[in-house]
């Protein structure tokens, strides 16, 4: 093993450790301190009518070409589509492929600066990401830009610390993924940081817990502007029952176990590998997204899409980079034909099939996912 790789293995074992005693002293059984949280917030969003005359909302799914997260991104882009309630379209900061975390790359439709050319006025719904630099100047001057100009922001997981770090979160009521909410609650004093809600929406701005609220927020969303009728239509065909608010925020805590299981994971390189995920024209983004950041996120396993024209467009348009071909030594994740919806149960089960369910509860912890 080369030197360079056993220095950054051990400093990774070093900061999971020390991680145990911040995330034990921090986040783990965190209660809210405002017992009627639920009568400052509501279930859903009131939408100002769209803007220049548009016959329905200007949705921006913005991303940061830097480092976008997978899940946070791909599903509402999925679930606006797949519902027909708005005209979508994914915005990042600068030209080029996006790095999605921890899995896939996407090109998105525009960047920030052909967007204002194109609609001087802006979005009427900006959806914020989780994104590696949430302190990026240009990221969060345009965050800005686009509240001030009237634009409902939805925040999916932590790009709450995007907007946070731009300023519009004073004096609401938020949330995050629950790993971040103590943290976050003492660099944003002025922010009032809820639990056991699976979003949260003051006045104009929603915001979500964990990476899979995503799905319900989305749905929650085309509530929003097209009613419930529309909502329910959208999530029988994703598969969805129900897109509650309920959550239990102290189900989800760091354990000593499952830091040790990390660092097992991940030091024992040998047993590391690349999990391949085969996408044709027209593949479903919902399920795919699920999938890759599943199998990402288990410390000893990496997901990239396969197909050999080395770039190819979902069901709804997204257009996905790929590995040109398959190698040998990968293994190759058997084809999915369930429902969008059921993607992650069937990511973590099979997780738990291949790596055991020590792992399997681990993917499920970070995604802040109740396993079933």
């Amino acid at each position: 093993m080369k030197c360079s790789a056993l220095i950054k293995i051990t400093s990774f074992a070093i900061v999971l450790l020390a991680a145990s005693t911040y995330y034990t002293r921090s986040c783990l059984g965190a209660e809210s301190a405002h017992a009627n949280i639920a009568e400052l917030t509501k279930n859903s969003l009131t939408l100002p009518a769209p803007k220049d005359r548009r016959l329905r909302p200007l949705v921006v799914i913005l991303a940061d070409n830097a480092g976008t997260e997978t899940t946070d991104f791909v599903i509402p882009y999925g679930v606006l589509k797949e519902s027909d309630a708005a005209d979508v379209v994914t915005v990042s900061t600068e030209p080029g492929t996006v790095e999605l975390i921890p899995a896939l790359r996407i090109r998105a439709d525009m960047t920030i600066g052909q967007f204002d050319e194109s609609t001087p006025n802006g979005a009427d719904i900006l959806i914020v990401p989780a994104m590696d630099r949430a302190e990026n100047p240009v990221l969060l001057n345009w965050v800005r830009a686009q509240s001030e100009k009237g634009a409902t922001v939805v925040s999916i997981c932590e790009g709450a610390r995007v907007i946070a770090h731009a300023g519009l979160l004073e004096g609401k009521a938020a949330t995050t993924h629950w790993s971040g909410l103590e943290e976050m609650a003492k660099a944003f004093p002025g922010t009032t940081w809820v639990h056991n809600q699976r979003f949260v929406i003051d006045r104009q701005v929603m915001t979500t817990t964990g990476i899979s609220a995503s799905l319900p927020a989305s749905l929650a969303l085309v509530e929003a502007i097209a009613g419930r009728h529309a909502a329910e239509l959208t999530a029988q065909r994703l598969g969805l029952s129900t897109w509650k608010i309920d959550h239990d925020t102290s189900a989800f805590t760091l354990t000593a176990d499952r830091i040790f299981l990390a660092a097992g994971n991940w030091l024992a390189v040998w047993r590391h590998e690349v999990v391949e995920i085969p996408v044709d024209g027209g593949f479903d983004e919902i399920s795919v997204a699920l999938m890759a950041d599943a199998w990402s996120r288990t410390f000893r396993s990496e997901a990239l899409a396969t197909n050999v024209s080395g770039a190819v467009r979902s069901r709804h348009g997204l257009l996905m980079e790929t590995e040109a071909g398959s190698e040998l030594g990968r293994y190759v994740l058997p084809v999915y034909a369930g429902t969008s919806a059921s993607a992650l149960d069937a990511a973590i089960e099979g997780i738990a099939g291949r790596y055991g369910a020590p792992t399997a509860d681990f993917v499920a912890l970070q995604f802040e996912y109740p396993r079933r």
